[in-house]
């Protein structure tokens, strides 16, 4: 009985040694994959300023067309009915939500979006873009005001790259005058017509402004990426356990 006992030791040693090499790994992938969820947020508002105050010069501006295929992050259409391809939390549920109140009550930005949701971001993370279209509807353009996209990418730590264009229906605001140099100019452009500058019946839409921004982001800070007439709200939270 007793030479059964010793002769039947090593076997039960040699399994539990492998389950716990088997184990080891799984559990530490299991804390890595805990390292690297987050819940991120983002509320992307219009500033209240009209568009013909605006100073920068956008008609020269190359706007790259937009890309098809890609995930919608928050994208509504013409009847007003939005579409996402990720499980959105509720507004009230999120840590920028105050923030966005407040932009709110201040009178001078109204809020489009406000998108939180949880996801994974492993060290070396190649994002892929999602789908903005937000704001207005543009008859005349048949899109909305505020289109592009938004992409999170993670190396040593997350960044976003923010890729939006602030559009209006074409000689939809004008500037109510125009000095002495500018008429000028703009009698010498009619004289030398250049492709770069088209006429506004030339285009459906015109670009007011756009955000073209790639920002590294830290954990637990609300961080702002801005143009003239809109803003990106943007936030981060590692969720443990």
């Amino acid at each position: 009985m007793q030479a059964r006992d010793i002769c039947s030791r090593p076997p039960l040693i040699a399994i539990a040694l492998a389950l716990a090499f088997l184990l080891v790994p799984a559990g530490a992938a299991m804390a890595q994959a805990r390292a690297d969820f987050y819940r991120a947020e983002i509320v992307i508002v219009e500033r209240l300023v009209a568009p013909a105050s605006v100073q920068e010069q956008m008609a020269d501006k190359q706007v790259e067309p937009p890309l098809n295929g890609i995930s919608s992050l928050w994208v509504v259409d013409a009847s007003g009915n939005r579409q996402s391809d990720v499980s959105l939390a509720g507004r009230n549920e999120l840590h920028l939500n105050q923030a966005a109140a407040r932009l709110e009550n201040s009178g001078n930005y109204r809020v489009l979006a406000t998108a939180g949701w949880y996801q994974s971001f492993p060290p070396n993370y190649d994002g892929q873009p999602m789908k903005v279209a937000i704001g207005d509807w543009l008859s005349q353009a048949g899109q909305r005001a505020v289109e592009g996209h938004i992409e999170i990418d993670r190396q040593r730590y997350l960044h976003v790259n923010v890729h939006l264009n602030h559009w209006q229906d074409s000689g939809q605001s004008q500037p109510a005058s125009s000095t002495a140099a500018e008429d000028g100019n703009q009698a010498e452009n009619q004289l030398q017509p250049d492709a770069a500058y088209p006429s506004a019946a030339a285009a459906p839409a015109e670009l007011i402004t756009w955000i073209r921004e790639t920002r590294r982001m830290r954990s637990e800070e609300i961080h702002f990426i801005d143009s003239p007439t809109i803003g990106v709200l943007v936030f981060f939270r590692r969720i443990e356990g």
